[in-house]
């Protein structure tokens, strides 16, 4: 009887991590469009730094996300269980959020190559200058990097939550428990390799060539730092399309009428893979419109109150 219990017990637990372990992967493919943007922002963040301090700047940020997340999982169950009605509301904030920093990315494509190019001397300069104290320039590197994660962390957990809403309180639990861990030590863990693919690219490049496995290491390394670079670029773009897929996607499925739009578009579309391409297209184009209204608005709410 005991052995029976124990294999009923033991069946029950494989059951419930199944069923975590399915939720979590449809919370983490839902999440993965801030996922994108958070990998490539926090890539950025920490790049302005010196080559020897990187992995401890990306750690000091990593932990600071880990605490970021010790207090969105806590208050992301609370409301869960205390006010539910929240959850949708919340969703179409982060929904119109994603889109409104992916409208943000597209208006800074058309911003003066002259700022860019200040902002970069600026950096740069206070990199080499030897006046600068760069423990307090790191400390301000890290601070703005949390900050950031604390945005995105908190926009992960309410779509996780969103996908998960239907199950019991020890689910959510555990869903939302394996998303933040997952993500933290995912995310910082690609930041960290990317940060320093180019200083492993160098060292193979000027590593002494001894037969064809160091003519191979060097090509390598001379191959490393020029897709460095293309890296960071390629997961701005990744980040940018995915905001917008994810963003809208986060409102179509919570605004109705929306929905019922997007339905009534491909309702006599039959072949499945064209169906799912034109949905996604869709969810797209809404994200697209949704953060180019909010970015119009919010620039030009204070232009009017100036003139006023």
């Amino acid at each position: 009887m005991a052995g029976a219990s124990f294999f009923a017990l033991f069946d029950d637990i494989a059951l419930i991590l199944d069923d975590v372990a399915a939720m979590s992967k449809v919370a983490a493919k839902k999440t993965a469009g801030v996922l994108g943007d958070d990998l490539a922002v926090n890539a950025e963040q920490v790049s302005g730094v010196k080559a020897d301090r990187e992995l401890p700047v990306v750690w000091a940020v990593a932990k600071g996300s880990f605490f970021n997340k010790l207090f969105l999982v806590p208050a992301a169950l609370l409301i869960s269980v205390f006010l539910p009605w929240l959850i949708v509301p919340l969703l179409l904030i982060g929904g119109l959020y994603l889109c409104f920093e992916g409208a943000e990315k597209i208006l800074e494509l058309f911003q003066s190559t002259t700022q860019k190019q200040q902002h970069k001397h600026q950096v740069l300069s206070a990199i080499g200058d030897d006046n600068t104290n760069m423990a307090e320039f790191e400390k301000t590197k890290i601070k703005g990097a949390i900050r950031t994660d604390f945005v995105l962390s908190a926009e992960i957990i309410i779509i996780a939550l969103g996908t998960v809403a239907h199950v019991d309180i020890n689910q959510q639990i555990a869903v939302l428990s394996v998303i933040a861990v997952g993500m933290t030590i995912g995310v910082y863990g690609l930041v960290a390799f990317i940060v320093k693919l180019d200083d492993l690219g160098l060292y193979w490049q000027q590593k002494p060539a001894s037969g064809a496995s160091g003519k191979i290491l060097k090509k390598i390394g001379s191959g490393l730092l020029v897709f460095a670079p293309r890296l960071m670029q390629s997961l701005t773009w990744i980040g940018l399309v995915a905001m917008f897929l994810v963003g809208g996607g986060m409102l179509t499925h919570n605004i109705e009428w929306l929905h019922h739009v997007s339905e009534t578009i491909t309702s006599s579309i039959t072949n499945g893979i064209v169906n799912t391409i034109l949905v996604t297209l869709l969810d797209g184009f809404y994200g697209i419109v949704a953060g180019l209204l909010v970015a119009g608005l919010i620039h030009l709410l204070p232009k009017k109150q100036e003139q006023a």
